[in-house]
């Protein structure tokens, strides 16, 4: 091919790609997720990227429909799936027959949205999600088991965390109080942008809506309202006397006593917690690195009383949570969080000289099996550039095989990183390498 045929390689933008070290630490952190999601007692579950357009956008609305990829292959009108939540609610109404209830489901998988490409938010991204349905009903004790099982997430990723906790019911029990029910996604769309823009623009986008001074002045000050369940309860008490504002409070009072009882921490109540998404009508959470909300969000979830209801007659309400690792660990590794150079696919590198190929060959495979991640260097090199090869690659350790190691089958071990040598049959040599894998392994390996 002439060099002006060539394709410059390029990706689209907005879509992650890493290298391989990299990979691997992330690899190990869904791996860390996913042990928390079965010692919790929580399913498994694999839906299709692509769902028809009329089930994904079912009760979607506001900003979700604009990040929508959609499209036609020949008459089939289809979307990618730009959360996993959704695809559950048409996987639970399909199989309800088949399940046992509360439902309890998780999902690793990747997920897209047509947004602008921008620090942080990417079109292709990986989300944690956990979920339960009930048949019927679903106690507020599935909202605390979730933020609870939030909680444990972070701590299997030895990450410190704040997890702040509000109820939608309080914000729309308001918005109902001053009769703008019809308006509500749109109030609630402008109140998620708190922090994000200037107040004095967030009054005037209520203000085109309808509301006047005085209703903005409350909104804000339920918005600003955070701390501990007492003082926040206490001070939400005296704005209005609702009855879907008041239950808000009392579920949000629940969850305190039920999150207490299972030992989770981390909670601070702040009703600026709003999320995005249409669906979500009573608890919500989102997690925010500590000291770092300026960082915003790394994860969140909520209740769903009726988002089956789109699908199947009967009431399945749901409660979730989401960790949001693709943006949790392009944030850690661009601030130098990981120590790239501990992490390697090989303990050792056999080198052979003579004429001991298949020999090498054999080892390799039986330190394979033994747990020793082990490669050959068999190109036909010197022996020199293979022992360069190894330190580029920053190999551990080296274990030698020429024609005396195969008749006597003890081998040299040489440390990498102290220039120690010894002599050991095979035996010793896998004991001696696991050992020091798990001396000096990162709080994401050996999951």
């Amino acid at each position: 091919m002439k060099n002006k045929d060539l394709i410059t390689p390029r990706k689209l933008q907005g879509f992650w790609e890493l290298m391989p070290k990299e990979q691997i630490l992330f690899s190990d952190l869904l791996n860390k997720l996913e042990i928390v999601f079965k010692e919790n007692c929580f399913l498994p579950l694999d839906t299709p990227i692509l769902e028809y357009s009329e089930a994904l956008l079912a009760k979607s609305g506001g900003e979700t429909d604009k990040q929508v990829y959609r499209f036609t292959k020949g008459s089939t009108d289809m979307c990618m799936r730009y959360d996993l939540t959704v695809p559950l609610a048409r996987f639970v109404a399909m199989h309800k027959n088949e399940l046992n209830f509360p439902f309890k489901r998780y999902q690793i998988g990747k997920v897209y949205r047509g947004e602008r490409p921008q620090k942080g938010r990417f079109r292709e991204l990986y989300q944690c999600d956990a979920d339960i349905i009930g048949d019927g009903e679903l106690s507020i004790v599935a909202d605390s088991e979730c933020v609870s099982l939030f909680e444990k997430c972070y701590k299997a990723l030895n990450l410190e965390v704040e997890i702040r906790v509000s109820n939608r019911k309080i914000l729309s029990g308001y918005i109902e109080e001053i009769q703008m029910q019809d308006k509500s996604t749109d109030v609630l769309i402008v109140l998620d942008k708190i922090g994000k823009m200037p107040m004095e623009e967030i009054i005037s986008q209520l203000k085109d809506l309808g509301l006047s001074e005085n209703q903005c002045k409350n909104l804000i000050s339920i918005i600003q309202t955070n701390g501990k369940i007492d003082d926040v309860c206490n001070s939400l008490k005296k704005l209005c006397k609702n009855a879907l504002f008041l239950e808000g409070i009392s579920e949000l009072e629940t969850l305190s006593t039920f999150l207490s009882a299972m030992g989770t921490k981390s909670i601070i109540y702040d009703l600026s917690i709003i999320r995005g998404h249409n669906y979500y009508t009573g608890t919500v959470f989102e997690a925010f690195l500590s000291g770092r909300k300026e960082l915003g969000a790394v994860g969140g979830g909520g209740r769903f009383e009726n988002l089956c209801s789109y699908f199947s007659e009967s009431k399945m309400p749901g409660v979730g949570m989401s960790v949001g690792i693709t943006r949790l660990f392009d944030i850690l590794l661009q601030e130098g969080y990981f120590d790239l150079s501990k992490t390697n696919e090989i303990d050792c590198a056999v080198i052979n000289f003579d004429d001991t190929l298949l020999e090498s060959l054999s080892l390799v495979q039986n330190l394979r099996e033994n747990g020793v991640r082990a490669e050959i260097f068999y190109e036909n090199k010197s022996f020199k550039s293979k022992m360069k090869e190894a330190n580029r690659r920053q190999v551990d350790f080296v274990i030698i095989v020429g024609e005396n190691e195969v008749k006597t089958k003890e081998y040299t071990l040489k440390n990498m990183k102290t220039g120690e040598q010894s002599t050991h049959p095979i035996e010793e040599i896998v004991t001696k390498i696991r050992s020091e894998r798990m001396a000096s392994a990162t709080p994401y390996e050996n999951c």
